[in-house]
């Protein structure tokens, strides 16, 4: 990180004073997290973009799905490996390591997550991510039925692709502006 304290390689400082609302989602983060999410605090220098992206993160992340906090996680993080995501690997292995209790599964989805103790759901919804992210001009319908067999329904085969599709998207952003983690990440829940 530069020593302006800046969250990626880019002069592009956050707005100030940040909008009332903005503020407040920026406190209950310091409140709920201990911190501010430095992916926050790198998309405040515009506060139209900073709301598209906490809108479509929350939308996908948080909202109702047939798929848990934790597979979604996984999703995050196996796309992010692949991609070699340094910011959201560390963010989002954190959060496996918190949501799953194991700190070992999280180390194993961050490297390589064939070697990770999956059972046939999860299996088959990351080997569909990480066919998205690295060959999804090839997917088919047999991907597809390969999810509908472990028990995906086509919404959540919407979600699986939504959520891969999202940090494909991000991890590049990341990447290309040198996005650094919050320090806080490397400590959390191991």
């Amino acid at each position: 990180m530069s020593q302006n304290d800046s969250p990626t390689a880019l002069d592009l400082p956050m707005v100030d004073p940040l909008p009332e609302d903005t503020q407040k989602y920026f406190d209950v983060c310091q409140d709920k997290l201990g911190m501010v999410p430095n992916v926050l605090r790198a998309y405040a220098f515009d506060i139209d973009k900073l709301n598209a992206f906490t809108a479509m993160y929350n939308d996908l992340m948080l909202a109702g799905s047939g798929l848990s906090k934790l597979e979604r996680e996984m999703i995050a993080v196996v796309v992010s490996s692949i991609n070699k995501c340094y910011y959201c690997l560390t963010a989002h292995g954190a959060a496996v390591r918190a949501l799953s209790g194991d700190p070992k599964l999280g180390e194993m989805l961050v490297m390589n997550y064939r070697v990770a103790p999956l059972d046939a759901r999860q299996r088959a919804m990351l080997d569909f991510a990480a066919k998205m992210t690295t060959e999804s001009a090839a997917i088919e319908e047999p991907d597809r039925q390969t999810l509908r067999d472990a028990g995906f329904s086509d919404r959540d085969i919407w979600d699986i692709a939504a959520v891969a599709g999202f940090f494909n998207m991000t991890n590049r952003i990341a990447s290309a502006t040198d996005m650094r983690p919050n320090v806080e990440y490397h400590s959390q829940a191991r």
